[in-house]
């Protein structure tokens, strides 16, 4: 008689083994009990519910995917709030402020990766240049060259709030007098504006000319400090256009428009801009507030 081996399971061992298991195969004492349990009573192991959204083999796997997808985008929104908050901070932290340095460093710095102006950041026009940043001199003047304004209209809108942030901001600094920013743009051969194309990778190639230049001065009176801007190089058309747009009076009281070089500029006071910037200024030098 065959020597019976000792690596079989008895019957009392292959029950044990396997009452652990339920209905799918899948180890789970407690249900396989209740299934066996109605299985003695005649009644179907598995209770289906066809109003259940519980899947009938017991199986979470619906669920598990459910949950899944859902962390995976509350982790994918919380990372680009995170991002957008310290890339927020880094820019803050790392843009230089010419109201509290002006020299050639601090001032590439600023066209190069924008400004604090309000509430949020007024970003400059890629190719630029800049010609004087000396405190000793009280001057600043830059040159940037401006490739998405596909019309002058468009261009001087743009350009004005550029030079008013970055004038004023430096004009804030005690050192410095007069900020001048000229706008260049590339002209075709009828003379007309070009501006860059698909999303900035052609870029024009027509010839580059100073389509108007910017000139921020401030002056100390008694009552604190005046700042003011005056528009050149702008040819009579575009004056003129201009002065439609915003009326004859704002723009020669307010702007000052002048069309022959910077040199016979006479510059206006720009109101606004010194009442914002006077308490700012005053507090710089006393001077002007005394």
């Amino acid at each position: 008689m065959a020597k019976r081996s000792s690596k079989l399971l008895t019957p009392e061992e292959a029950e044990r083994l396997f009452s652990t298991l339920d209905e799918t195969g899948h180890s789970n004492e407690d249900t396989a009990r209740k299934q066996r349990k109605r299985r003695r009573l005649g009644r179907a192991a598995v209770d289906i519910d066809p109003l259940s959204e519980d899947d009938p083999s017991g199986s979470t796997v619906g669920r598990t995917i459910a949950r899944t997808a859902i962390a995976f985008v509350v982790i994918v929104l919380f990372s680009v709030v995170l991002l957008q908050v310290g890339y927020g901070v880094i820019r803050r932290n790392a843009t230089a402020d010419l109201s509290k340095e002006a020299n050639i460093y601090t001032v590439t710095s600023v066209l190069r990766s924008g400004i604090e102006w309000g509430s949020g950041f007024t970003q400059f026009p890629e190719n630029f240049t800049v010609q004087e940043a000396d405190e000793s001199t009280g001057r600043i003047e830059v040159s940037v060259t401006d490739t998405t304004a596909a019309s002058a209209m468009e261009l001087f809108a743009g350009s004005q709030v550029q030079a008013t942030a970055f004038g004023v901001n430096a004009l804030l600094n005690p050192k410095v007098d007069v900020v001048i920013y000229h706008v260049n743009v590339h002209l075709d051969g009828a003379g007309k504006i070009q501006k860059s194309e698909l999303f900035g990778f052609l870029q024009p190639t027509g010839e580059v000319k100073t389509f108007l230049t910017y000139i921020w001065t401030k002056s100390a009176t008694d009552e604190g400090v005046d700042f003011s801007c005056a528009i050149t190089g702008l040819d009579d058309d575009m004056a003129q256009q201009i002065r439609d747009k915003v009326g004859v009076n704002l723009a020669d009281t307010l702007i000052g428009f002048a069309t022959g070089s910077s040199k016979d500029a006479v510059p206006a006071t720009t109101s606004a801009a010194a009442a914002a910037a006077a308490p700012a200024a005053s507090a710089e030098t006393p001077a002007a507030g005394e």
